[in-house]
């Protein structure tokens, strides 16, 4: 690495942290504020007059902004904290099923038929499985929002030569080329109040452990994200032998 992309990225951790810092900063007065908004409207709950009623919409209305920044600066910290934290080999298989098994009820709610098909023989991969996990369920409510008539979400994984692969293909709106090409853009959004960081907050977690995430989509016909994450190092039968096989620490 470059001097001067050695001076670009310890400008970048220097700004990453202090945005962080900043967050929480303001984390703790907008509770005092968001507390102090309740308190007064329970004090207007019981409103008479035509101006006491103006004042509890206007009361309404700053709770529903405190709220939206609430969100705001959580998903904004979720993004900044998107690192891998506590690695361990595991089959992704499983951390799938676990989540569409958790997602069930909100499928059946939302008539989202989820079809799996899970190949038998994918590799073992090396991640974080809370921040993978998390990554993955935004992926699936962006799909969901993305039918709002229901549809259906097909979740696949499949071997590649050395890594695991698994795509979400849903039968929703799709999206445009402009869209397409701002989609990972932070706080880039077509949802009302939407904070723009859930899918480039999925990216930084997958790119993150090494891998991948790529879309594709097309208008009236849905969208397909598909993520790559390397394969966990095999252990060998050798390197096991080695490693059993390693000199007692003596005892003195």
């Amino acid at each position: 690495m470059s001097p001067n992309e050695e001076k670009l990225r310890a400008q970048y951790t220097e700004i990453a942290v202090l945005a962080g810092r900043l967050a929480h900063e303001i984390k703790n007065p907008l509770s005092t504020i968001t507390l102090n908004v309740e308190l007064l409207a329970e004090d207007f709950q019981q409103a008479d007059s035509p101006r006491e009623r103006r004042a509890l919409d206007r009361i309404a209305r700053v709770q529903r902004e405190c709220q939206r920044l609430q969100n705001l600066l959580n998903d904004f910290l979720s993004f900044a904290r998107a690192n891998p934290v506590r690695m361990e080999s595991c089959d992704l298989n499983v951390l799938v099923e676990e989540l569409l098994d958790f997602y069930r009820p909100q499928a059946q709610e939302a008539s989202v038929e989820v079809v799996r098909l899970l190949d038998p023989n994918l590799p073992a991969v090396r991640i974080d499985r809370e921040q993978i996990r998390a990554a993955l369920l935004n992926l699936i409510l962006n799909a969901q929002q993305a039918m709002p008539q229901g549809g259906r979400l097909e979740v696949r994984t499949r071997r590649a030569k050395s890594s695991a692969l698994l795509d979400l293909i849903d039968t929703g709106v799709g999206m445009d080329e402009k869209t397409l090409s701002q989609v990972f853009d932070t706080f880039f959004s077509t949802k009302r109040g939407g904070s723009g960081l859930g899918l480039p907050t999925a990216r930084k977690i997958v790119e993150a452990h090494g891998g991948r995430i790529a879309v594709q989509s097309e208008v009236g016909k849905g969208t397909q994200f598909t993520i790559e994450l390397p394969a966990a190092p095999e252990k060998t039968p050798l390197a096991e032998a080695a490693k059993d096989s390693s000199p007692p620490t003596p005892v003195t």
